[in-house]
């Protein structure tokens, strides 16, 4: 049996789990995929002839480069559509539009998997119970959120509510307008005064 690093296996298990994912790879056989996620070291994947993902070989050039950017894990926390535009990808523009759609489709059922190992009941409990732990973290960071700007605009004064945005722009313009007419004013007696 030949070792597969850690994230290989995983994507391959997913992979494994939908055959038409790999049916959709089959034609980039031979391909280089790079993921880089700095300051991580960057992971390269060639697809295989069977639509799996094989270590690249040493020196082969990626085909396809997808970069995460600093904010990808916040990003990631705000849903799919937020990472993808927190990742730049260059490269063959086929195999990364395949890239993205199997990212956008293809979903480990964690609750199948455990299913097989402790039984369809447990396995049941099991998710629901990281569901819940889930949407409590979700729930708390969204407060813990709401909180840290009613501190800053309430307690410390840091930031401006919008109401205050809005009066203190209402009184800019008052004052531009202001200093427009007495600009005016000063140039007709200007005129007055030269003549």
């Amino acid at each position: 049996m030949k070792f597969e690093p850690p994230f290989a296996a995983a994507l391959n298990y997913l992979l494994d789990a939908e055959p038409w994912a790999r049916e959709r790879l089959l034609p980039f056989a031979g391909e280089v995929l790079e993921l880089r996620a700095p300051p991580l070291p960057a992971l390269r994947f060639a697809v295989a002839a069977d639509g799996r993902l094989a270590p690249a070989a040493a020196g082969a050039t990626a085909s396809l480069v997808i970069t995460a950017g600093p904010g990808a894990p916040a990003a990631a926390m705000q849903g799919e559509e937020q990472l993808l535009r927190a990742v730049e990808v260059s490269g063959n523009a086929r195999l990364a539009s395949e890239v993205m759609f199997l990212f956008r489709h293809l979903r480990w059922d964690g609750e199948e998997a455990a299913a097989r190992i402790v039984g369809d009941v447990a396995a049941h409990r099991v998710a629901g119970f990281a569901r819940g732990v889930a949407a409590w973290h979700a729930d708390a960071a969204r407060r813990v959120a709401e909180n840290l700007v009613e501190y800053a605009t309430e307690e410390k004064r840091v930031l401006v509510t919008r109401g205050e945005l809005d009066e203190v722009a209402a009184s800019h313009a008052r004052l531009r307008d202001g200093l427009e007419r007495l600009e005016k004013r000063i140039d007709r007696i200007a005129v007055k005064s030269a003549r």
